[in-house]
């Protein structure tokens, strides 16, 4: 078949299902920069010295991982089963727990950069955040979306972060912090246990209501 379809030569282009969109519909513009994460994954990938060729493997699963999340994306109203489920969310969530761990203790951000590999994972990051705009853009306008690859994305971008972070120092490279930075991760951590007490008093809440 050939490349070109002329379908899109009118500002259109196909959904699954059968479905069509405006080329800058909000439902576009989040599978479009879905896209363009992954071809900036590719470019890590590609990037990768002899040193740090064991991430080859698992950079290239996240690929595959991040198409399906895009098909999910361009998938209105549940036309075919989406792809993202929660065994992959398990799965980041596990690398980021290892790959901080694994890497020395900061409390201020960090400037994005070090070797090329983790100036690349960092622009991976920047990517996944702004796809993860896109989608938050799509869910306001009432669409449907597969729940679970906004729960990816999210986890990606602190996926792309640690793993960044971890390259450096894997190589030796020190990070540079940001001058002007205060203690944000223990500011963090602070409201992560704040907001997991208000979690379970709610549900407290909610047994009691029901007996």
């Amino acid at each position: 078949m050939s490349i070109y379809t002329r379908y899109g030569d009118r500002g259109y282009t196909k959904l699954v299902g059968g479905g069509r969109a405006k080329k800058n519909a909000p439902r576009v513009e989040a599978y479009g920069s879905i896209d363009t994460l992954n071809a900036q994954v590719g470019l890590t990938v590609a990037s990768l010295d002899a040193q740090e060729h064991s991430l080859y493997a698992e950079l290239v699963q996240v690929q595959q991982w991040i198409f399906d999340c895009g098909s999910d994306f361009a998938t209105p109203e549940e036309k075919r089963p989406y792809k993202i489920e929660p065994q992959m969310i398990e799965w980041l969530e596990e690398k980021i727990d290892f790959y901080w761990t694994a890497s020395p203790k900061i409390d201020r951000f960090i400037i994005p950069g070090g070797t090329v590999s983790a100036a690349n994972l960092h622009l991976c990051r920047c990517f996944t955040r702004e796809a993860e705009r896109n989608a938050v853009s799509l869910l306001e306008q009432q669409e449907a979306i597969n729940e679970e690859a906004l729960k990816f994305l999210n986890r990606l971008s602190d996926y792309f972060f640690v793993l960044a972070r971890w390259v450096n120092g894997q190589a030796g490279q020190s990070e540079v912090f940001y001058e002007n930075s205060v203690s944000v991760f223990k500011r963090k951590k602070k409201i992560e246990l704040s907001e997991r007490k208000k979690e379970e008093n709610e549900k407290t809440e909610g047994r009691d209501t029901r007996q």
